[in-house]
């Protein structure tokens, strides 16, 4: 199925975002870490936060994670210190990103996982047992979500954990929110330099609720920045958050996006006060931003260069491939460089219309396309159903805020 999208005249809307999944996806397992009986209120009705929903009240011991890399994660290492025997696979693609390092890890710290398919790849045989602990040292470079993996289970482990991370660390305010949720539900932890240390602990349960999501915000600060005299207010906010993308709002004010912050969220107002400068960021520590900025910048015509973008080969799909070819069929030749590089010097090429955007199973890249059909009107988004994943309502909102959607 696709869609296309004719933009409305003016954006002036109110939009409740969805919760933070990534929060969500934490509390979840930290409350079952602390048996806990307590709800967690605001939960995200997004594909990777029901699944893990749904293995929890499934009991198991067969679970099938879909195409949420966020619970393959973090099930994984939860299950391992769970006593029982389970099964954990997902869908063609998640058989294809690559597990080891988690497994690795877990084994040396006394976990029994064995592959049921190709080696360092889902599907996982796991026997769940009190495990080891101890110390651990562990590449900084890996997903920030195996290192939240491991955190997390660090109380049940009979030593605790001693992690010492090497290189150059990434998405660290994933690695933050993480240690900060632990504490909420009682359990410390001391974080000096590049070791990170969790003693053996029991969390304690506690009432929690999710906060709205930042990541899901910069769709519509993409919206704003394209579109002149556009107002969104976006309830449910923080200013103090916890998510590392609540530094969208100052990547944005530099394309002319204003935040004005209120006691119950915020509100973005188009100033046009943008430059022609190249923009320079370093995205390591906000991939998930990413696409937002490049489509943003490039619709803009503002040069830019970002680094820190090496965990986006190995996301939903290969982002830095999958940006150069769509942002291709609307003239912009973007380069990538070094694994981690996305850069644009303003070269533009001719379009060919129709346009269709290849979503490649990936939510992020049918949102961040989407307000493309302000400068695009009629253009088409392929298999929009994948916005599922992180944000359903996505395309509910576009038409509250008076976009218009057909379906092709």
């Amino acid at each position: 199925m696709s869609i296309t999208l004719v933009p409305p005249r003016r954006l002036d809307v109110r939009v409740v975002l969805p919760s933070s999944k990534s929060i969500c996806n934490r509390a979840l397992i930290l409350n079952a870490l602390a048996e806990s009986s307590m709800p967690i209120g605001n939960l995200s009705d997004c594909d990777d936060t029901r699944v893990l929903v749904r293995a929890f009240e499934s009991g198991g011991p067969d679970f099938d994670i879909m195409a949420a890399g966020t619970a393959m994660r973090f099930l994984t290492a939860y299950l391992s210190q769970r006593p029982g025997v389970w099964t954990i696979t997902g869908t063609e693609r998640m058989r294809h990103r690559p597990i080891r390092l988690l497994v690795d890890a877990l084994r040396s710290l006394g976990a029994h996982v064995d592959y049921l398919g190709e080696e360092g790849f889902p599907p996982l045989r796991i026997e769940g047992r009190p495990l080891r602990g101890g110390a651990l040292t562990l590449s900084a470079g890996v997903s920030s979500q195996y290192i939240s993996a491991l955190l997390m289970i660090a109380p049940s482990m009979q030593e605790g954990l001693r992690l010492t991370l090497t290189g150059e660390m990434i998405s660290k305010p994933y690695i933050a929110m993480t240690l900060s949720l632990m504490r909420l539900w009682g359990m410390e932890s001391r974080w000096e330099g590049n070791c990170i240390e969790v003693a053996h602990g029991t969390y304690v349960p506690r009432p929690f609720t999710v906060e709205s999501d930042w990541s899901a915000a910069s769709y519509w600060y993409e919206m704003v920045a394209l579109m002149p005299g556009a107002s969104v207010e976006l309830p449910g906010l923080q200013r103090a958050s916890v998510q590392g993308d609540a530094r969208v709002a100052e990547f944005y004010s530099a394309l002319g996006v204003e935040t004005e912050f209120a006691a119950d969220g915020v509100r973005l107002r188009h100033t046009g006060q943008t430059a022609k400068t190249p923009l320079l960021l370093d995205l390591t520590d906000q991939p998930d931003l990413a696409q937002t900025l490049v489509v943003t910048c490039a619709l803009l015509q503002r040069p830019f260069r970002f680094t820190g973008l090496q965990s986006l080969r190995i996301k939903e799909t290969d982002r830095m491939a999958a940006l150069k070819c769509e942002l291709a069929k609307l003239g912009y030749r973007i380069t990538d460089s070094d694994d981690s590089v996305l850069s644009w010097n303003g070269e533009r090429g001719n379009v060919s219309e129709p346009i269709a955007i290849d979503t490649y199973d990936d939510h992020r890249m049918a949102m961040a396309f989407a307000p493309a059909a302000l400068f695009f009107p009629g253009l088409e988004i392929r298999h929009p159903e994948v916005v599922s994943k992180s944000y359903p309502s996505f395309w509910d909102h576009l038409r509250q805020a008076g976009f218009e959607l057909h379906t092709v």
